[in-house]
């Protein structure tokens, strides 16, 4: 339920609107869109004091249909979100690229890797410590070993880290030493490790589920922003169809919608909806054309022998050459790559 207040409401009417909610032990969130301010309640208390609510000073109109993700919903607030990853904003008008290989193998190679992007204008690191896999018996990363060498990757290029967290029990340790955490696909519905990244203040870059609605990434948005951390990007990188010619399938039209219904900054993950590096540069641009905030790609040094994902890795000519593409299509678009 949404209460919408009259136009220059008083802080007094407001106030008493507020604490009969709390006093019935309801959730709220409030949002100033424009000049009106709106009163979210989440909770089932909402409908048993509607009638209360509605006869108050101040109270303009009140509106049952509301959306199931208040805290991330353009319904609550009415500018789009600046994401704060250390030094660098995300969701303003600069496309930040995110890159880096899949996975953290030695320090030799995300030192090597971490140079050239930054070089080529990678704003944020990419390179994973702990990797989920599909197999028991594929690399599962380096781990904590993992997370020392993304910190000296960072000290040595300057640019800020992302990584992944994959259980409960590592959210601490993983926030020690990246600067944004990723939720990857698999465990976008894992509610218990969504509300822990949720309570801690590190950005989050929480990706789409294979087979996830759009509903469903934003409901898991919610509970990390429930939680008190409302610092997420959401990020696209395809989902699962009945077509075999691609890793999964980019799903494009994902970008407008996120933006028309939510105020975090959205990006794009072509390197995984095309499992083919030949592909990636095309659905960047595709992503970028689309209005997309950032696009996190993965690139290697020697990509044929990567421990995991070396087919849709970038090599690094590659990255620099699909750079230039990315500014050109910004321009474009009005918005420009650094």
């Amino acid at each position: 339920m949404i209460v919408v207040l009259e136009k220059g409401v008083s802080l007094k009417d407001k106030a008493s609107i507020v604490r009969l909610i709390e006093q019935h032990g309801g959730r709220l969130l409030v949002s100033e869109l424009g000049d009106t301010t709106h009163i979210g309640l989440v909770d089932t208390v909402a409908q048993a004091l509607a009638d209360r609510i509605r006869v108050m000073p101040g109270v303009a109109a009140i509106r049952s249909e509301a959306p199931p993700y208040p805290q991330v919903s353009r319904e609550y607030r009415e500018t789009r979100s600046l994401v704060d990853v250390r030094d660098v904003a995300v969701g303003g008008s600069e496309v930040v690229v995110m890159a880096g290989p899949c996975s953290v193998e030695s320090a030799t190679q995300i030192a090597t890797v971490a140079e050239a992007v930054a070089d080529a204008g990678a704003r944020i690191l990419r390179g994973g410590a702990f990797k989920p896999r599909t197999s028991p018996y594929s690399f599962q990363g380096l781990g904590e070993e993992g997370l020392y060498l993304l910190a000296a990757a960072r000290d040595q290029t300057g640019l800020p880290v992302v990584t992944e967290v994959v259980a409960t029990e590592d959210v601490a340790l993983v926030a020690t030493h990246a600067d944004m955490l990723q939720i990857g696909a698999r465990n976008m519905q894992n509610f218990r490790l969504l509300s822990e990244v949720g309570a801690q203040p590190k950005p989050v870059l929480l990706k789409r589920g294979i087979s996830s609605s759009i509903e469903e990434v934003l409901l898991a948005a919610e509970y990390v922003a429930s939680a008190g951390n409302t610092h997420v990007i959401l990020c696209e990188r395809g989902i699962r169809t009945f077509e075999t010619a691609t890793r999964n399938t980019f799903d494009v039209s994902a970008v407008p919608v996120l933006k028309r219904e939510t105020h975090l900054p959205v990006i794009v993950d072509p390197s995984h909806a095309a499992g083919d590096r030949e592909l990636v540069p095309a659905l960047a641009a595709a992503g970028v054309a689309a209005g997309a905030d950032g696009v996190l790609v993965e690139v290697h040094n020697d990509p044929d022998s990567a421990l995991s994902d070396g087919p849709q890795s970038l090599t690094l000519p590659g990255f620099t050459e699909m750079m230039g593409t990315l500014k050109a299509v910004a321009d474009a678009v009005g918005r420009r790559i650094r």
